[in-house]
This record gives C-alpha cells, sequence and structure tokens, in this order.
C-alpha cells in the first residue's frame, strides 16, 4: 500500500483569530498603543500652546529617549529572565498612574512645560521596559507557522490604534484639555488586564542571573549577524532622518491652520496607509525578494516625506502621510520577521531591546533632530532635508549591506 506523500497545507491565517493568547495580546496592544497615540496629540499640543517653540517640541522626543537609552539593555535581560507578561503589565500600570497625575495637573491648572517633559521620561522608561518583552511574545502567542502573518496582524492591530488614536485624542483635547490623559489612564489599565489572560504556549523558564556579559549579549548577537545588523540600522538612520511627523503641531497650526482636530487626523493618515497595506499583507504574504523590497519602501517614505515637507494643501499632506504609513509598514513587517526568525527564543528579549533602543532612537532623536532643524531653518525645509536623507540612507545601505539586499524570502 503506498504511503500518502502529499504535503500538509500550512496553517490558516484565520486561525490567529480563534487563538487566545494572539487575541489578548493584540487587543492589550490595541489599547496600549490608542493610550500612546492619544498622548503624542495631547503632549504635543499642549507644550506647542505653552511655549510656540519648535525647540521644545524636539525636546518632548529628547525627554522620552534618555531614560530609554540607560535602560534598554536592563530591559531586555529582564524579558529574557522574568515572565513577559508581567513585566509588560507593571509598564502598563505605572504608564495609568503617569496619565491620572497630568489629568490632574491639567485638570487643576498647576501642570507645567517641565512636568510634562518628567511625565514623557516616565513613559519613556516604562517603554524600555514593556517594548522588549511585547515583541518578544509574539513568537509565543501565534501558531507555529504563523510568524509572518501574526507579525502582520500585530502590525494591523498597532496601525488601527495608530489611525483613531490621534483622532480621539485631538477631539477629546479640544473638549476639555484633561480629558485625553483620563481616557489613557483607563485604557492602559485595560491592557494590563488583557495581558494578564493571556496563557503562553511557549513560556519562557528564567534564565541566568544578569551579568555583564549576559546583559550586552544582545549587542554581540546583532553584531555578528549582518542581516539583522543592516536591518536594524537602516531604520535606525532612515526614521532618524525623517522624523516629519514631530513637526504636524507647527503644520496642523501655522501652516495648514487647522486645530487640535486637524492635528488628529494628520496623525492618524499614516496609519490608514498601514493598515491598509497590512491587510493586504496578511492575505499576500512576501515571498520573493523581500530585501529589495524593504529598500523599496524606505526609498518611498524618503520621497513622500518630500512631498510631505513642500505641501500647504491640507489633502496633499493627508496623501504624503498615507504613502509615508504604507511605506513604512512593508519595510516593519520585513524587519521584524527577518530579526524575529534569525534569533533564537533565549535571545529574543535582549535582540529586542537592541532593536527597540534603535527604533526609539530613529522615532525619538528623528523628533530632536526635526525640531532642531525647524528652529534653525523652519519647519519646511527641516521636512524636505529629512526626506532626502532617507533616501540616501537607503541607497547607502544597498551598497554596504549587499547580503541584506540579497535576501530572497521570509523563511
Amino acid at each position: 500500500m503506498a504511503s500518502d506523500t502529499t504535503a500538509p497545507s500550512p496553517p490558516s491565517a484565520k486561525l490567529l483569530l480563534s487563538h487566545q493568547p494572539f487575541v489578548c495580546f493584540s487587543l492589550g496592544r490595541v489599547f496600549s498603543t490608542l493610550a500612546y497615540q492619544m498622548g503624542a496629540v495631547a503632549v504635543g499640543w499642549q507644550v506647542y500652546a505653552l511655549t510656540h517653540s519648535a525647540f521644545d517640541l524636539g525636546l518632548i522626543g529628547l525627554w522620552q529617549f534618555i531614560p530609554m537609552a540607560l535602560l534598554t539593555f536592563a530591559a531586555g535581560h529582564a524579558a529574557d529572565r522574568y515572565e513577559r507578561k508581567q513585566v509588560l503589565q507593571w509598564c502598563q500600570i505605572i504608564e495609568a498612574l503617569t496619565a491620572a497625575i497630568l489629568a490632574w495637573g491639567t485638570f487643576a491648572h498647576w501642570l507645567t512645560v517641565d512636568e510634562i517633559f518628567m511625565a514623557g521620561a516616565v513613559f519613556g522608561a516604562a517603554r524600555a521596559f514593556g517594548s522588549p518583552a511585547s515583541s518578544a511574545m509574539l513568537p509565543g502567542v501565534v501558531p507555529e507557522g504563523l510568524l509572518q502573518k501574526g507579525t502582520a496582524l500585530s502590525s494591523g492591530a498597532f496601525q488601527f490604534s495608530t489611525i483613531i488614536g490621534p483622532a480621539i485624542g485631538g477631539f477629546a483635547f479640544a473638549i476639555s484639555p484633561e480629558a485625553p490623559y483620563v481616557i489613557m489612564a483607563i485604557l492602559w489599565l485595560i491592557a494590563s488586564v488583557l495581558n494578564g489572560m493571556i496563557r503562553m504556549d511557549r513560556p519562557v523558564a528564567p534564565k541566568e542571573p544578569p551579568t555583564f556579559k549576559s546583559l550586552f549579549a544582545g549587542v554581540g548577537f546583532v553584531r555578528a549577524n549582518p542581516a539583522i545588523l543592516g536591518t536594524i540600522s537602516l531604520d535606525l538612520f532612515a526614521v532618524l532622518l525623517g522624523g516629519a511627523t514631530a513637526l504636524l503641531p507647527i503644520y496642523a497650526r501655522d501652516i495648514l491652520h487647522t486645530g487640535p482636530w486637524g492635528l488628529g487626523i494628520l496623525r492618524g493618515a499614516p496609519a490608514i496607509g498601514a493598515l491598509l497595506t497590512t491587510l493586504w499583507l496578511t492575505r499576500h504574504s512576501l515571498t520573493r525578494r523581500v530585501g529589495m523590497r524593504m529598500f523599496q519602501a524606505v526609498i518611498a517614505f524618503g520621497l513622500a516625506t518630500i512631498v510631505f515637507g513642500l505641501s500647504r494643501w491640507f489633502v496633499l499632506s493627508l496623501f504624503a502621510l498615507f504613502i509615508m504609513g504604507a511605506s513604512d509598514t512593508v519595510s516593519v513587517v520585513i524587519r521584524l520577521s527577518l530579526v524575529q526568525l534569525a534569533t533564537p527564543d533565549a535571545m529574543r528579549g535582549r535582540v529586542s531591546a537592541v532593536n527597540f533602543l534603535f527604533i526609539n532612537a530613529s522615532n525619538q532623536l528623528g523628533e530632536v533632530e526635526s525640531g532642531f532643524t525647524a528652529a534653525l531653518l523652519g519647519a519646511m525645509p527641516a521636512a524636505v532635508l529629512g526626506g532626502a536623507g532617507s533616501v540616501l540612507v537607503a541607497l547607502l545601505w544597498m551598497k554596504l549591506f549587499p547580503t541584506l539586499r540579497e535576501v530572497e524570502r521570509l523563511e
């Protein structure tokens, strides 16, 4: 009797939507990201309303980045040593309490710019521990064989929140300045409860106690893997130069002449492009020339940033931001999948910490760079120069990391 040699069919992406650990993980990410995006609108508008200073807008990112840079490696080790969902829960509780303090200070009229910066530092410290734990959890909450689709759906959950979070934050701030902070506190508490409900398919047992060598093991792993190093550093420098979203309060108020509601819509536009791209990626996996696709996406991101920088028309600005979000999502899905697939589970927390440090160096220091450049040259030249820099970085990295350019598929 002949044996059946038919290969088993790959697991369906629909399995993810009925898988309890992944559903709780994704919903928790939705609520947490909603809170963070609402805070970006509320804090940005509040600081600019108090100071009318592009320089101070840049300082928001700096105050968040400093604790991230100082704590990231310890946070990565914590994600590999302790139960990751508990690390994430504690971070969300701390963020909720900080948001509640911002709400009270705004309501009682004692909140100053310096105190807002201090709250930003607390948010930065909480994200330093929470983000590596969250990233390292993902492979453990998706069924085997569905990591790329799980990454795409998780990114979709993030982008959904990034669409509606700024809009909710802008409208809530227009109604009452303290309202966004109250909602943020509630959302972070809900996220903490959802993460507590996760039953890990492949939990991580406690690892070795922290030593100097183990603390920085993620750095050594990244340096020894050119594909991971090229992927992470590409994001660092491309987004560092293309951080035009930090200038959105200036564009909304002084160039496009809208109010807080317009700022919320502008902040949500990249996420709409990202969400639609994510939905497409969940149905059509990237199967060939993924390395080149990532470089092309970064170039498209830079060109769209240039268009946004030059635009004085609200609709054109929205379209440029839409393209920025769509192209960035292609790069994100490829980058995260490459990093996770190339990293053993015992190292995922520390490698995720390195990745997180690079990402937030690009995001937060990108805001600083954009704010400082805008203070010197003006908002529009700062955005245009940043977009051009992103294109140049992508072209240079194609030469510096040929093995990354030649990656054919995610497997």
